[in-house]
């Protein structure tokens, strides 16, 4: 992977008409948007946008508040203190996590080291952008002048491939006539107006989910544990067509211009029968959907069976 300082900071190649504003779980905002979509010379994607609290340090490192890097291609943040100080970036479930002035992190299911800790100055994490690239695995650019950080769409390693070829760890994978799927089905519902939260921690303590957390307390409680996250969810089970989808079937759905490729699972539900599936996702939280109809429809990878 190729990290470019100022010296080689990429010019943009073509404006896109509108910036990423929305994830698969609900809805982002942020006060420091990105100004435009820009194109690395490889032709990455990437956001673009300018900070004006930017830090030069004595040794003349370059330092950018982590929060407003992160909104630039549509990553939530929760500086979470709870949880060991972890700070924890994501669309939907959480993909990094890092502390303040600790070099290890975790990417994407990797234990790394950055080449710069983040320190935590004025309320807020800042990195360098050369350890948020190691961080997000992609290039990032920028310019100590001007304040303009341009971060490319980071690749999934999973994008485009059969990523079930990786083991999900540990699944007792129980037949349809030990699980009662109308049971799954009723219990999943009790869970209705549940407020979602990303990163969210343990049901039992924060009485929150985001999407792959209310998916495997659901599945826990039937004597089934599935992963954290939704990316690592559709690793287990078998997949099955529109016409196999039963009652307590996983529907994976895609963050359609999220990655290089559209293919990775960016949101998961749970079938219930007659079109819908329950999932949470935004306001207000644990709800039922339609799966054939509207905006689900156009964002449906695929349906796995684990039951």
């Amino acid at each position: 992977m190729t990290i470019m300082n100022h010296k080689k900071f990429f010019t943009a190649a073509m404006l896109l008409a509108a910036a990423l504003t929305a994830s698969a779980c609900g809805s982002y905002s942020s006060e420091t948007k990105p100004k435009v979509n820009s194109v690395t010379p490889s032709g990455t994607f990437a956001g673009s946008y300018y900070e004006k609290s930017h830090v030069t340090d004595k040794e003349g490192k370059f330092w950018i508040p982590l929060k407003p890097a992160a909104a630039s291609i549509g990553y939530r943040m929760k500086d979470d203190t709870s949880s060991g100080g972890y700070v924890k970036l994501g669309y939907t479930d959480v993909m990094y996590m890092l502390r303040p002035n600790s070099k290890q992190v975790f990417s994407l299911g990797q234990k790394l080291t950055l080449p710069d800790a983040p320190v935590r100055r004025d309320g807020q994490i800042y990195i360098t952008p050369t350890a948020l690239s190691k961080l997000l695995q992609t290039e990032v650019g920028w310019n100590p002048t001007t304040g303009e950080i341009n971060i490319a769409t980071p690749t999934d390693k999973d994008a485009g491939a059969d990523n079930r070829n990786h083991a999900p760890g540990t699944l007792r994978i129980q037949s349809a006539s030990n699980v009662d799927t109308a049971e799954l089905v009723s219990y999943a519902k009790k869970f209705l107006g549940v407020p979602y939260d990303f990163g969210a921690g343990s049901y039992e303590d924060t009485k929150k989910f985001d999407c792959s957390s209310f998916t495997r307390h659901v599945f826990r409680k039937f004597d089934i544990e599935l992963p954290r996250l939704a990316r690592d969810q559709d690793n287990v089970g078998r997949r099955i067509s529109r016409d196999e989808l039963k009652a307590g079937d996983l529907i994976f759905f895609t963050v359609p211009g999220r990655f290089k490729s559209d293919a990775v699972p960016g949101h998961v539900g749970i079938y219930i029968g007659d079109g819908k599936f329950i999932h949470t996702w935004g306001e207000p939280g644990v709800q039922i959907s339609e799966l054939d109809t509207g905006y689900w429809e156009n964002v449906t990878l695929h349906m796995q069976r684990v039951l």
